[in-house]
């Protein structure tokens, strides 16, 4: 005899059964889109970059898609979906579906923004799986040669003299680059008026035609112009000197101890990726750093290359993130 709710509970238990099961259904069915899903074999992998075209992570995000599109055999596309410090994007990647085919190419502005938006929906530690570090990145300190600013003492000097007067330019609220200047205020106790931008793009286009004094930015984006004179570079955010700029002196040299503002970069994915994805991710990605296309565009940018295990890149964001929370908090940074 086939046995159903019918023939094995009374009329009320077997109502309150039934309403108990829809509630089960519906729980599971809003729960769906958190769970970790499988794409369709071939579909295209969606690269999200929380920054505008043109920056260092755009650019190393558009090196790397089309040799993880030869490994994994899929469609590789970057999107471009800036704003709000890098936070709009990110959150559309942790929002996205758990399975691999949507990807956060970013810079460590998002362990950064954590401190600096403590009000944030998401948390890069809780709602995102490490895939891989790819690189390293250094910051420059540069000035717009008619300022007649030579140096980052000299920067500093007519900061002092002139409170107010110098601007600074940076690619937004919470970016490195506004971090970076922040703290060299901060320990210097001078006023520099910041000008956040939509992007490095437009930040550099004021700095080069001289409608603002200074930017700090990696070097893919400076070395082409400092090398060509359009811009002057006056001091390293890295704990040593650049090869490719041996007479620019770093931050600490200035007697700044232990300041060091280095740009990593990384892929992560939404929490609950699945495992097995995760790992193919990291590896493919891993080939991806060693070709000779990337590690050529590395070397003539001064960037180095990463890789590593996902568990050990999340340990470092893990460490990161509390780093900044504390830089943040006792420098009193805020977003402007």
């Amino acid at each position: 005899m086939k046995l159903t709710l019918e023939r094995i509970l009374p009329d009320a238990r077997r109502r309150r059964a039934i309403a108990l099961a829809a509630v089960a259904l519906a729980l599971d069915t809003i729960a769906l889109p958190a769970r970790a899903q499988t794409a369709p074999a071939g579909a295209p992998i969606k690269l999200i970059v929380p920054f505008t075209p043109g920056t260092g992570i755009d650019l190393i995000a558009r090196q790397i898609g089309p040799r993880l599109a030869e490994r994994l055999g899929r469609p590789v596309v970057v999107e471009n979906r800036s704003g709000a410090s890098g936070n709009l994007g990110t959150e559309a990647v942790v929002r996205a579906a758990a399975d691999g085919s949507t990807l956060l190419v970013t810079v460590n502005t998002l362990v950064m923004n954590r401190a600096l938006y403590p009000n944030l929906s998401f948390d890069a530690v809780r709602d995102l799986d490490a895939v891989t570090l790819t690189s390293w990145g250094q910051l420059v300190l540069v000035a717009h040669p008619k300022t007649g600013i030579t140096t980052a003492d000299d920067l500093i000097a007519r900061a002092k003299s002139r409170p107010g007067a110098l601007n600074y330019g940076s690619p937004g609220n919470g970016t490195p680059h506004h971090l970076a200047m922040e703290l060299v205020k901060n320990q210097a106790r001078v006023f520099i008026t910041h000008i956040p931008y939509r992007g490095t793009g437009p930040a550099l286009t004021d700095l080069l035609a001289g409608r603002t004094h200074a930017f700090s930015a990696g070097t893919p984006a400076l070395l082409p112009h400092i090398k060509a004179g359009r811009l002057r570079a006056i001091a390293m955010g890295t704990a040593q000197r650049l090869p490719a700029l041996p007479d620019v002196p770093t931050v600490a040299e200035m007697g700044y101890k232990d300041f060091e503002t280095s740009q990593w970069y990384g892929i992560l994915a939404p929490a609950g990726t699945p495992p097995e994805i995760v790992k193919r991710l990291q590896e493919e990605s891993l080939k991806a750093l060693k070709s000779s296309s990337v590690t050529e565009r590395f070397a003539n940018d001064s960037a180095v290359g990463g890789g590593g295990p996902s568990a050990e890149f999340a340990a470092f964001i893990a460490q990161q993130q509390k780093i900044w929370k504390d830089i943040v908090q006792r420098a009193g940074i805020k977003p402007d």
